[in-house]
């Protein structure tokens, strides 16, 4: 009985005994050297940036001082009391939601014409594509001339009809309408390249049975076509909200944030502290802000999707 018992007790040792054979031990290898830059890469440029925004968002510094003077929450209360970073959060939250909405509906009409059979049809989507690949300096640049308000291109266009053309970027009340033009204009391609794939992703099948049902174009379109879209409409939806928080160059290049303020921004605003004016520590409270922003804004939608979005 005792040796038997001594046997299993061998038995339950061997087999719980864990051995790496020499090929899991390769591939384990091989697959820390294939990810370990990467995430070295995140760490550098995420991550850190992140912490030690954080980290600097509670002191004093210009970026040239051996030393940072601790200001604890000082910098929090000085920017929620800064009249400005008020204006420049509005006007990003309308530059958001105008871009975002306006540009969505724009290329989901597009892709929906060009699911047709159209002729011309690669001609059309190239052009309306093209504004994805050209740089935002470049596209910034084109529509500062168009915007010109003595010898621009739509100056010359409006008064072919007898108006008289605003002064898109000089005038307080146009300056941010003109970068959320350019803004559309520039992202519109590729939303609706996105669209165009989400609806060649649709089963034919579907909409002849939804023929022989009788089911009318408009019926077609919103229990048919939108909520089999809708994986494509999240994900555009959340990528555009993004981009249109973290916009920087086309203000920059094309406004500079005025006239006094009208056309800033979030982010050309924290550039401006940082590396205008120095504000190191308010400049990181900013981004800090931004970042917490950003979360909350996707956090909100991801929990929205789950009554909208179908899989």
């Amino acid at each position: 009985m005792a040796s038997k018992d001594s046997s299993d007790n061998g038995f339950f040792k061997r087999k719980g005994k864990k051995t790496i054979s020499p090929r899991s031990r390769r591939d384990a290898i091989a697959f820390i050297c294939f990810t370990a830059p990467n995430f070295l890469l995140l760490g550098i440029f995420v991550f850190w940036p992140i912490l030690y925004s954080l980290f600097l968002s509670f002191f004093k510094w210009n970026m040239i001082a051996p030393n940072k003077t601790f200001l604890g929450l000082e910098n929090y209360q000085v920017l929620f009391d800064d009249p400005v970073f008020w204006q420049v959060t509005r006007n990003t939250l309308i530059l958001a939601f105008v871009t975002v909405v306006v540009k969505l509906t724009i290329a989901l009409v597009l892709a929906l014409q060009l699911n047709t059979k159209v002729k011309g049809q690669a001609f059309y989507r190239a052009i309306i594509f093209s504004p994805t690949f050209t740089t935002s300096v470049a596209v910034a640049m084109v529509w500062t001339w168009i915007f010109e308000p003595n010898f621009g291109l739509l100056k010359v266009f409006i008064s072919l009809f007898g108006m008289k053309a605003p002064n898109w970027i000089y005038d307080v009340h146009y300056s941010l309408p003109a970068v959320i033009i350019v803004l559309i204009w520039s992202g519109l391609g590729y939303d609706m390249v996105l669209f165009l794939a989400g609806l060649k992703n649709i089963p034919k099948d579907i909409y002849d049975a939804a023929l022989v049902d009788g089911v009318n174009p408009w019926q077609n379109f919103w229990y048919i076509t939108f909520p089999l879209l809708s994986p494509t409409t999240f994900f555009l939806t959340i990528t555009s909200i993004i981009a249109a928080l973290k916009a920087f160059d086309i203000v920059a290049i094309m406004t500079e944030g005025g006239p006094l303020n009208s056309s800033n921004v979030f982010v050309l605003y924290l550039y401006q502290n940082a590396f205008q004016w120095f504000k190191t520590g308010y400049a990181s409270a900013l981004a800090v802000i931004l970042f917490t922003l950003i979360i909350v804004i996707t956090l909100f939608q991801n929990r929205l999707s789950k009554h909208w979005v179908h899989y």
